[in-house]
């Protein structure tokens, strides 16, 4: 990406010089004067002071929580100093797409080592260099599953809400038959009803995308739908928190063809909703309909260790309207984030944030739901995320802010989605209690 340098008059000169022109108008001579406009009235511009003053003002107006119970696909975990240290590190923070790829040989090595990484967390045989989100990860990941006459594809309702919306628009653009799979009274995905519209589908059905944990925080049951699905002929994608990876079986390890996912937890800020990281992963059989890019690790001349861009030919840029995915580049810095956040947490590290995540989570349950109005929706194993009945979701949450507390994801107004990470402590979670509870009144 460029800087923005301003020109001074010597620069605009010299280019009005050298194309001949007398003065700026003359470059839109062309353009008739009906058609343009001779007053922008555009105000005059700030100082740098005055700028400040104005951008710390609406700053100002941000409310910042000190204490976050809200998930919902958006996580507060603890990162350690060293992830941002390493990451804005100028070698790093002013690469952009390596149009002459091996010749960014740091680059290529960074996104191969997050390939390396997402493989072995994901159980999968091959990574991509990531894409956008989690959305476009799981929209690309069914669009992999067509095949000739297979064009009918399924997700369950327990999908991340946003991510079923990014879905149906691409399978819109791409002329793809899409059913929702209802949510069962469990809050998990209905089985019977996955093998009722598989049936129907036929030959047809290419592939079907379920979540777990899922929105709602529940563990699903993975190898069963990976059996119902490959039993259809379709193929399994799985989205799934990478955190949880630190605790549960891998995607590829239960049956998954595909696993998708965000990488926002692995080391990125919640910053106003992004940039984040999208990642896919997949069975080495799929390898050639993995969109974006893929780094691979050979030999120079001179028998050293390289890396190289492989198989762009399958990008929009080269192939054009053949190609199988518009996704031409990828989420390189986010992607590098990720992989030093694993590197410094190491294995036991990770497993360890994802022990407190739930064990934590599972206390935190346990003490909401002995409140008067407050009890779990659905007795199923969750993660870190889970969900309540309360009696006015509003109230709750208006009352927990009054406390410097971002409450739970309202589902409606007598439904919360809580999620607790490692960066909440036993106190903290306490304190919610006690003013779920009505302890602590109205202070502040």
């Amino acid at each position: 990406m460029g800087s923005y340098l301003a020109l001074t008059d010597d620069d605009r000169s010299e280019m009005l010089k050298t194309l001949g022109l007398k003065s700026v108008d003359d470059l839109f001579l062309q353009i008739p004067d009906k058609v343009k406009l001779n007053n922008l009235n555009i105000k005059k511009g700030l100082s740098e002071i005055e700028l400040y003053k104005k951008f710390s003002a609406m700053a100002a107006k941000n409310k910042v929580f000190p204490h976050i119970f809200r998930g919902a696909g958006a996580y507060k975990h603890y990162i350690p100093a060293a992830v941002k240290r390493i990451t804005s590190n100028e070698t790093f923070i002013t690469a952009y797409t390596p149009y002459q790829a091996e010749i960014s040989q740091g680059i290529l090595q960074s996104i191969f080592e997050y390939q390396s990484m997402i493989c072995e967390l994901s159980g999968m045989d091959v990574s991509n260099a990531s894409v956008y989100d989690y959305g476009s990860a799981a929209a690309e990941a069914l669009n992999m599953c067509r095949d000739r006459d297979k064009s009918k594809v399924f997700v369950s309702a327990c999908v991340h809400p946003q991510v079923i919306e990014t879905i149906q628009t691409y399978c819109t653009g791409y002329g793809i038959k899409l059913q929702i799979v209802p949510q069962g009274e469990d809050g998990r995905t209905c089985e019977k009803s996955l093998k009722k519209l598989l049936d129907e589908a036929g030959n047809r059905a290419a592939g079907f995308c379920i979540q777990s944990p899922n929105f709602y925080g529940l563990i699903e049951d993975i190898p069963l739908f990976a059996d119902i699905t490959h039993n259809a002929g379709a193929l399994l994608v799985t989205g799934v928190n990478p955190i949880s990876l630190g605790l549960l079986e891998s995607p590829g390890a239960l049956g998954a063809d595909i696993a998708v996912g965000d990488g926002q937890p692995l080391g990125m800020n919640l910053a106003w909703g992004g940039p984040y990281l999208g990642f896919m992963a997949c069975k080495k059989e799929l390898t050639r309909k993995l969109p974006g890019r893929i780094i691979g690790e050979t030999t120079d001349s001179k028998g050293r260790r390289a890396f190289v861009l492989t198989l762009q030919a399958r990008e929009q840029h080269i192939r054009r309207e053949k190609a199988s995915s518009n996704i031409c580049s990828n989420q390189a810095h986010c992607a590098l984030t990720a992989a030093v956040y694993m590197a410094v947490m190491g294995e036991d590290g990770f497993a360890e944030v994802a022990r407190q995540c739930h064990s934590k989570a599972v206390y935190a349950a346990e003490k909401i739901s002995k409140i008067p109005g407050f009890e779990l929706a659905y007795n199923g194993d969750f993660f870190n995320e889970f969900v309540t009945d309360c009696p006015d979701a509003e109230k709750t949450l208006k009352q927990l802010e009054k406390h410097g507390i971002l409450g739970a994801y309202p589902l409606s107004n007598n439904r919360l989605l809580w999620c607790v990470t490692e960066a909440n402590s036993k106190e903290d979670i306490d304190m919610l209690v006690e003013i779920l509870s009505g302890n602590m009144g109205d202070k502040t």
